[in-house]
């Protein structure tokens, strides 16, 4: 049981030694939050479905890389983003302007909406003039019904 402890101290210990201080993300904490802030706006082209802040890939790396450069040399947010869509398309961007190149992209989910209330319509109407289709009393049918009833009400 002595052994089995002092193994893991030991264990311990080692860890301990070689165990390393995280190194700072950006020189300046106001670059990064700025950074942080503007590309969490933006979807990674990797992953598609993660912003560009989340993102672990290569790429999301080096385009961080790049907005940290780009707000060292001074640039506002919109010429930043606008440098990243000019690069990229407006894909790069998680809320895409309305443009006429993106209106399809905008307007695409009321459209279907719009379809899909259209065509529930049209079926339900024909589905009810079916079933009256059916229901409907032949002449004959309607005059037995009449002699019964009369029968009744005697």
């Amino acid at each position: 049981m002595k052994r089995l402890i002092a193994l893991l101290l030991l264990a311990l210990a080692l860890g301990a030694a070689t165990a390393k201080e995280a190194a700072p993300l950006a020189e300046d904490p106001v670059v990064e939050q700025r950074m942080l802030a503007i590309s969490e706006e933006m979807r990674c082209l990797v992953c598609q479905n993660e912003s560009l802040a989340a993102s672990r890939s290569d790429l999301a790396q080096d385009l961080r890389r790049e907005l940290r450069t780009l707000i060292k040399q001074g640039k506002t947010d919109a010429e930043i983003r606008d440098f990243m869509v000019s690069r990229y398309g407006d894909f790069v961007l998680y809320r895409p302007r309305v443009s006429p190149t993106t209106y399809l992209l905008w307007a695409g989910p009321f459209i279907l909406m719009i379809v899909a209330v259209v065509v529930l319509l049209v079926y339900v109407r024909r589905r009810n003039r079916a079933v009256d289709a059916e229901q409907a009393l032949t002449e004959e049918e309607a005059r037995r019904a009449d002699a019964l009833l009369k029968e009744e009400a005697k």
